[in-house]
């Protein structure tokens, strides 16, 4: 039952980080050049502009969300299994998320490289 939850708080490790990092990117996308805004309007018009984007705030509690998962995975089982699956396994939902929602161009070598890290994932779970 323990590897049920275990897996169970993977998945959502991977769903609410792969979330995270879409809204977050989106979010920094809309603020802009981070470095040319604050060498023209300083370190506060950074983070007023930042703070004034409502996805940073959805990105930050879906970040949340996989930082506690983590810690349930990580009581139900091994360090060994948790964390390099639900890392590779966000990179893999990454590259497709990253494609689908933000219309990033993902090349044959970034699927490939995603595949190849869940071949990987799949047999570490055997």
């Amino acid at each position: 039952m323990k590897e049920l939850y275990t897996w169970a708080a993977i998945g959502l490790i991977i769903g609410a980080s792969t979330t995270g990092d879409v809204l977050l990117s989106h979010a920094m996308k809309r603020v802009g050049d981070v470095g040319e805004l604050w060498k023209r309007h300083g370190l506060f018009s950074v983070i007023g502009r930042v703070l004034a984007t409502p996805t940073f705030f959805l990105g930050l509690v879906a970040m949340a969300v996989a930082f506690y998962s983590l810690l349930f995975a990580l009581s139900w089982g091994d360090l060994s299994l948790v964390v390099p699956a639900s890392a590779s396994l966000t990179f893999v939902a990454n590259a497709f998320a990253a494609r689908i929602f933000l219309h990033e161009r993902v090349g044959k070598r970034r699927l490939l490289a995603a595949l190849l890290v869940a071949g990987g994932v799949a047999l570490m779970a055997i």
